[in-house]
């Protein structure tokens, strides 16, 4: 990986096929990441009914995520190849409850990551995660954590492979 500026990452397996990693340009890459939050609720609902699929889910949560973002001093990195974008990942600041030791207690949160299925398979995930990685040292993070869905297999090999690995889990009972 080459640094081309702060939060700017070439990044290629491939000398033919390049793409970058690079921080967010709003307004500009509103459409696109709206797109994003889109493909990501349609792939998990898939798997996971209790998914929002009504048509102003995505604005809703666009809304959310640059609050949350702005609130939680995160970070949002697009991945795109030739000029257009092909995944994303949001990133901020957690807490973690007083029973946690304090050098893990404030940590890096991985909330959203997408790659366009077309464009999976390819390094942009993994490169997003370690964009995710660099602003969480950044930050002084010595710890980063994504959650991922019980029946997301396909995200938490990739994160396996990522050299992530389970932390907590949360079980539930529909009454």
């Amino acid at each position: 990986m080459l640094s081309l500026s702060k939060h700017e990452f070439y990044m290629s397996a491939d000398p033919i096929r390049t793409f970058f990693v690079r921080e967010a340009r709003l307004p500009q890459d509103e459409p696109a990441i709206l797109s994003f939050i889109t493909g990501l609720q349609d792939h998990e609902a898939a798997f996971e009914p209790n998914r929002r699929r009504d048509p102003d889910f995505a604005a809703d949560h666009w809304r959310e995520a640059q609050h949350r973002c702005a609130e939680k001093h995160g970070i949002m990195l697009i991945a795109e190849e030739g000029g257009k974008a092909l995944g994303w990942a949001f990133a901020h600041d957690q807490n973690s409850e007083l029973f946690v030791v304090e050098p893990e207690r404030r940590h890096g949160a991985i909330a959203e990551l997408y790659v366009q299925p077309e464009a999976r398979g390819k390094g942009l995930g993994r490169a997003l995660i370690q964009g995710c990685e660099a602003w969480a040292r950044e930050r002084g993070h010595k710890l980063l954590m994504i959650g991922v869905l019980a029946g997301n297999d396909t995200a938490l090999n990739a994160y396996r492979a990522a050299g992530y690995s389970p932390y907590s889990l949360s079980v539930r009972r529909y009454l």
